[in-house]
């Protein structure tokens, strides 16, 4: 993933007036990784927002999580795919603008390594996925465009656009 442009939101006059500096990428990516809870929201085809909870990783770029196709969410990015997931801080924060799709038969390096990173965070919570458990479907991957962060609403509110 080559790095992104980074720059500030924008803001009406006034609104951000103390804004000292920028976050790093590094920031974004170390957040993304060690969440546990994200909230994926997605539109349902008459316009009406979803939000739900679910755990994911982050990997080489794309946050990954899994689930049943039947659910309301992946139905949702069947039609369309544009989707905002976030994490729960509204202090540390991290919003996530994306394309999501479902992935019917992952790469086996690509099913690995999602299924070590789930591994590594949640075994403790009971969840260590066999990397075939996604052969026939199941497993979504978001491709980030922009991004927007801040850690202090007033300081350091960053855009990142990939």
């Amino acid at each position: 993933m080559s790095s992104p442009r980074i720059t500030r939101p924008h803001f009406p006059p006034g609104y951000v007036e103390r804004a000292r500096e920028l976050l790093p990428w590094s920031h974004v990516e170390q957040r993304l990784t060690h969440a546990i809870n994200y909230w994926l929201c997605t539109v349902r085809p008459d316009g009406r927002p979803h939000a739900v909870p679910k755990w994911a990783v982050w990997v080489d770029g794309k946050l990954y999580f899994d689930g049943s196709p039947a659910t309301r969410h992946a139905r949702n990015i069947a039609t369309n795919p544009h989707v905002v997931i976030h994490l729960e801080s509204g202090e540390d924060v991290v919003i996530v603008e994306g394309i999501a799709r479902a992935i019917d038969t992952p790469a086996p390096e690509v099913a690995t390594l999602v299924a070590q990173a789930y591994t590594t965070k949640y075994a403790t919570m009971g969840y260590a996925p066999d990397p075939h458990q996604w052969d026939n479907g199941g497993l979504f991957a978001i491709t980030p465009h922009t991004v927007i962060a801040w850690t202090a609403f007033t300081e350091d509110p960053t855009k990142f656009v990939l």
